[in-house]
């Protein structure tokens, strides 16, 4: 037999007052804090399941959200722990295979992304190439770049440092330690340089994930041979800053 809480009963009761016309649809709908919609909803059920039919749809069911936050949590500390060192692709298979636990790999990978787990990347062979060239002088390019890292040594939670320094001079023109690499931090840090410095000529990274997006480029873009860019990007743009 199913309990009904306080607020159960105190749905029912206006649900009843609404049959014996005793309140209107809207008015019901007010006090219950609901939409009339939801509100016509509940008393169908009332009409059909009896006093049941208030307590709502998920009552006893486990929640889906708690699922899937402890689901996460689990792989997290399995690819820092039992399965570090495995790339995406290989992680998701121990996964399946050894865990039970089936997702996609772009799934494990956005999982692992969130919390600052980077991909092993494959060793390659030396690529000899020319070095390029530092700018002349300072101002005239920034470079820009974020690195997750347990710089708490587990005291604290994984933390990813954003900064910037100059080109010619090495000199750190701004940084600081935020939950993970985002458009708002390298807005925040581009906002606080560019009023203390002003504007550098061009800025370069090496993750260009930064600027640039892998979305289809649209009509427009295309016939100004555009590469789409982010949010960072387009503001780079109003800029003026290549």
């Amino acid at each position: 037999m199913t309990t009904l809480t306080m607020k159960d009963e105190k749905r029912l009761d206006i649900i009843q007052r609404v049959y014996r016309s005793e309140l209107t649809m809207v008015h019901a709908a007010l006090v219950m804090g609901v939409c009339e919609r939801q509100c016509y909803r509940v008393k169908a059920r009332v009409g059909k399941a009896g006093a049941k039919g208030v307590v709502h749809g998920n009552w006893g069911r486990r929640c889906k959200r708690k699922i899937k936050e402890k689901m996460v949590r689990r792989v997290v500390a399995l690819a820092r722990g039992k399965y570090q060192g495995f790339n995406d692709h290989h992680l998701t298979e121990k996964l399946k295979e050894q865990e039970q636990i089936e997702l996609s790999r772009e799934k494990v990978r956005r999982i692992l992304r969130a919390e600052g787990i980077a991909s092993p990347r494959k060793r390659r062979g030396i690529k000899h190439r020319s070095r390029r060239e530092r700018r002349a002088s300072e101002g005239m390019m920034l470079q820009v770049d974020g690195s997750p890292h347990d710089w708490l040594q587990g005291r604290g939670p994984r933390l990813c440092l954003i900064g910037a320094i100059d080109d010619a001079t090495n000199k750190v023109m701004g940084a600081f330690f935020t939950e993970a690499e985002s458009s708002w931090g390298y807005f925040t840090l581009f906002s606080g340089i560019f009023r203390q410095y002003g504007l550098p000529q061009s800025i370069y990274s090496d993750c260009h994930s930064v600027f640039w997006t892998d979305r289809e480029a649209t009509i427009d873009e295309q016939l100004l041979n555009k590469r789409p860019t982010t949010e960072v990007g387009r503001g780079l743009e109003e800029l003026g800053v290549p």
